[in-house]
């Protein structure tokens, strides 16, 4: 046990994964979606290899007895990064990261039905609250008012990505609980991210670009900041339970509003801030009840909240 090694990893992990997504939003402008989900899930695979090759846990990662089990998961998976990258391009990098909160909200109904957990009334009222949280966050996206001409249908669009991205994540969570059974983490991390990255190649004769310099460095810098994240994020479990190091995870909202406005001069509306502060209340309570009943929680390698 280091729990401020394990908090330090987390913080770290979780700025990662926001500057990760403000750099999915900076290329999603230009670069269809699937060219960046094959590059920011191919270039994941090269620090996970190379950390794995260094601790002699390589084997491990490309080891595995349930290939169909991986391929679950990964469909599970590619489908959510393509949403969220999707949410990404169509609405500030503050209110995708919002709406990824839903995540661990959804998993708790997922678990009770598909997993057979018993979830008492008390994790089901933050579920409630957090879908509560999720339609006062959904609002302004749907407010004309807003936005001018088609950046309403734009936002629109982009908020329903966000939330089905939410859910696609939650299933792959679910999935990856049940591989826990007999599958190395550094496996599950390495399957993620291959199949990720076939699911982006798919997309080639549909029309990819030929990026500029700093987008091709921006397309390379997402695959290496997702993996470096995952990295640090499973290594922060080596030295603390996951439900103490988990709330940490939510400074990626604090990221967000900072990168946003920064790199997009992007403001969030008070309605963002209030639902996300609903959805975020509501996930820390749930991780709170989980750590009292004392359920053990696998690393879940797609990171902070929801997060592609």
């Amino acid at each position: 046990m280091n729990l401020y090694k394990a908090v330090f990893l987390t913080l770290v992990a979780a700025f990662l994964f926001a500057a990760m997504s403000a750099l999915v939003r900076f290329t999603g402008a230009t670069a269809p979606v699937g060219q960046v989900v094959f590059f920011r899930a191919a270039f994941a695979i090269v620090p996970v290899l190379l950390i794995y090759a260094i601790r002699r846990e390589l084997y491990a990662a490309v080891h595995t007895r349930r290939p169909f089990g991986h391929i679950g998961r990964g469909l599970f998976g590619v489908a959510g990064m393509f949403c969220n990258f999707a949410s990404l391009a169509r609405l500030p990098l503050v209110d995708a990261t919002a709406f990824s909160f839903a995540s661990p909200l959804i998993t708790v109904a997922f678990a009770a039905i598909f997993l057979k957990e018993r979830v008492r009334i008390y994790r089901w009222s933050a579920v409630i609250a957090g879908f509560v949280g999720i339609l006062v966050m959904l609002w302004p996206q749907f407010d004309a008012s807003r936005f001018s001409g088609t950046a309403s249908t734009v936002a629109t669009v982009g908020a329903l990505f966000a939330i089905t991205a939410a859910v696609f994540n939650a299933g792959a969570v679910i999935q990856t609980r049940r591989l826990t059974d007999t599958e190395a983490t550094p496996s599950i991390v390495f399957y993620f991210s291959l199949i990720c990255a076939l699911g982006g190649l798919l997309t080639l004769p549909f029309g990819w670009i030929w990026p500029a310099p700093v987008e091709l460095a921006a397309l390379i810098a997402t695959g290496i900041l997702g993996g470096l994240a995952h990295i640090l994020l499973t290594e922060s479990y080596r030295h603390a339970p996951q439900s103490v190091v988990a709330p940490f995870g939510y400074t990626a909202m604090v990221w967000a509003l900072v990168l946003g406005y920064v790199m997009f001069g992007e403001v969030p509306v008070p309605l963002v801030f209030a639902g996300a502060a609903i959805v975020a209340a509501a996930g820390l309570f749930v991780i709170f009840r989980e750590r009292q009943l004392g359920l053990r929680r696998p690393p879940e390698p797609e990171g902070p909240p929801g997060v592609g």
